[in-house]
Parts: structure tokens; C-alpha cells; sequence
């Protein structure tokens, strides 16, 4: 946002800064998660774009290192759709080595998975490796991760494995297939949509948070405006972007409060299109083309409106099968 923007209407700093938002939904998604880290399971949070994945993930990492009792590693490795079960192993043993020590892996399969396990085992502390933008992740690479934490669970000693795979809602849905069911029967599967139960609080949250301790946010926002806000937008991410344009169009307006009528001009009109949907839930033009078996050129020509009506429908049919959010 614009500093005279935030000056007109007393904003002391950025949306995106305002802190972790913790609803009670959250508390107890936190609690469960925990839980199930310490009994080294395979646990997926599933969470459209800008929903808070990263922000709740953050606050679980921060708590579990702050207990002590878990120890936390990252897989920081970027193009997911790439990473192989061996990319993983070493996140772990980066993070698990002393720092004293030179990081060194064994290169042969067999005495690389030993080593780790008497590693994490010599750790005597649970052990949660984070894999976030999980959605892309392999098969292979799902199934070689489910067979690690068996290993690890099968070895005598006090240390286990627990990975956390964060992602859109097709990594939720990827596990739900039957083709998935080996994986997917035994990973605890936790969602974040709908973590934030009430919108208007949450947008009230972020203006006092983020305003000057004497401005409410009445007076930034008439209440019409607020409720149009919190009707017409989904995630967090949203809301904060929609905030930031609503505010430097009434800057520009001369306009205080922000009035409902600046708001409806500015609340973008792609929201609801399918493209914008999809893409929130994790899926791009690549991963739709694998999952209806076309090319992506086709999935690039259903998005423009260049199909005919009669093959437009025919895949839109196909997703509304697979279940995938279209209506």
C-alpha cells in the first residue's frame, strides 16, 4: 500500500504484518497436528492460496522448537514436482548432523536409509521434517516417504519420524484417489479452509491491528463496506489485497470512510472464473492437463474461451467428476 494512503486513514504498517490471526479452529488444528507428530505419522495440511498455510505452519514450527521435545527439519528444496525420495533424506541429514560436523551421506541406498535410521534413533526426540507445496510432490516420492517412516518406526530406540507434507487441495484430493489409497489410508489429513469461521472479524482484526491505537475501524471502513468485503472473499490473502486497493482508491477518492459503492468497483470481477478457482486449490495448466489426459495447450484454450462449446463442456463435466471446484 501507498504511504499516503496509509497516512490518510492513520495505517501504521502492512496487512501482511500484522501477526498470526489464531481462531479456535486453529488451537485445536494445532493441538491435533502436534499429536500426531509425536506419533510419527504422515500428516498433510491441506489450504487453498492465501489461506494461511505458511503463516500457521510458522506458529507450529516456532511452538514445537520453543517445547524442545521435536526435532524440526525443512525440506527447502524449490521445484517440488522434482524432488525424489533422496532429496528428502538429505534435508534430514543436514538438519540432524552436528554443526560441527561435515554433512556426509552415504551414496548407496541401503546404508543411507540405515544410517538414518540409527541417526534419528540416537536423537531420542521425535523428529518432524516439513515438506511444504507438497501438492506437487510425486507419487513415487509420497510412497518412498511412507515407506521411511515405517523404517524409522521399526527400529528399537526412543526416536520417530513425522513428516508434514503442506499444500493446495489437490494434495487433499491426490490422497483420496483409490489409486492413492496406500498413502492416503494412513496419512491424517487436516484442512485449513474454513479455519477462519468468521471474515468480518478477521478484516476488523487486521484494521485495529494495523491502525492507530485511536482509530477504529468504523472509521476507516464504513460497516456496509466491511460486510461487502467479508461476503465477496474467501481467503486472507484476499482480503488483505482487496484492503489495500479499496484503501488507495479512496485515497485517490478523498474518500473517509471507505464508502460500499468504492468497494464493489474494486473487488475484482476474476474471484469466482474458473481459472482463479482452480489455481487457489493448487492446480496449474500442467497439473490439469496430466489429470483429464490432454495437452496443456488445450487447458490453455479452455481458459481463454477458445474451445468449442461442445469440448468447453466436456471437460468442464470432467473436472465437476473428479470433484474439483467448477460449478
Amino acid at each position: 500500500m501507498r504511504i499516503d494512503a496509509m497516512h490518510h486513514y492513520g495505517i501504521t504498517k502492512e496487512f501482511r504484518h500484522a501477526g498470526f490471526y489464531e481462531t479456535e479452529v486453529h488451537k485445536r488444528l494445532l493441538k491435533e497436528i502436534k499429536t500426531s507428530i509425536r506419533a510419527g505419522r504422515l500428516i498433510a495440511i491441506s489450504g487453498m492460496v492465501g489461506s494461511g498455510k505458511t503463516a500457521m505452519l510458522r506458529r507450529l514450527q516456532e511452538n514445537l522448537t520453543k517445547d524442545g521435545k521435536i526435532i524440526v527439519c525443512r525440506s527447502l528444496y524449490v521445484e517440488k514436482h522434482k524432488v525424489q525420495l533422496a532429496s528428502l533424506i538429505t534435508a534430514l541429514f543436514c538438519d540432524l548432523s552436528p554443526l560441527t560436523k561435515d554433512v556426509r551421506i552415504p551414496f548407496h541406498g541401503e546404508r543411507r536409509e540405515r544410517e538414518l535410521r540409527d541417526l534419528i534413533k540416537h536423537c531420542r526426540r521425535s523428529v518432524a521434517l516439513f515438506v511444504d507445496e507438497a501438492h506437487d510432490l510425486p507419487k513415487e516420492t509420497l510412497k518412498g516417504i511412507k515407506r521411511l517412516i515405517e523404517i524409522v518406526q521399526d527400529s528399537s530406540g526412543s526416536g520417530s519420524l513425522a513428516v508434514v507434507l503442506a499444500g493446495h487441495p489437490k494434495l487433499k484430493n491426490d490422497l483420496s484417489r483409490g489409486t492413492m489409497e496406500e498413502i492416503g489410508c494412513r496419512t491424517e489429513i487436516f484442512s485449513l479452509d474454513g479455519a477462519i469461521d468468521s471474515r468480518r472479524e478477521y478484516i476488523e482484526w487486521l484494521l485495529n491491528e494495523c491502525s492507530l491505537d485511536d482509530v477504529a475501524p468504523h472509521q476507516i471502513f464504513e460497516p456496509e463496506s466491511i460486510d461487502l468485503l467479508a461476503e465477496r472473499l474467501t481467503t486472507p490473502l484476499q482480503i488483505e489485497q482487496h484492503l489495500n486497493l479499496a484503501l488507495e482508491a479512496g485515497h485517490e477518492a478523498d474518500e473517509k470512510p471507505v464508502t460500499a459503492s468504492l468497494v464493489e468497483s474494486i473487488l475484482s470481477k476474476s474471484l469466482s472464473d474458473w481459472e482463479s478457482t482452480l489455481t487457489r486449490h493448487g492446480y496449474d495448466h500442467r497439473s490439469l492437463a496430466g489429470l483429464l489426459k490432454v495437452p496443456q495447450g488445450e487447458i490453455r484454450q479452455l481458459f481463454s474461451g477458445e474451445l468449442e462449446p461442445s469440448r468447453t463442456k466436456e471437460l468442464h463435466d470432467k473436472l465437476l467428476v473428479v470433484g474439483l471446484p467448477v460449478q
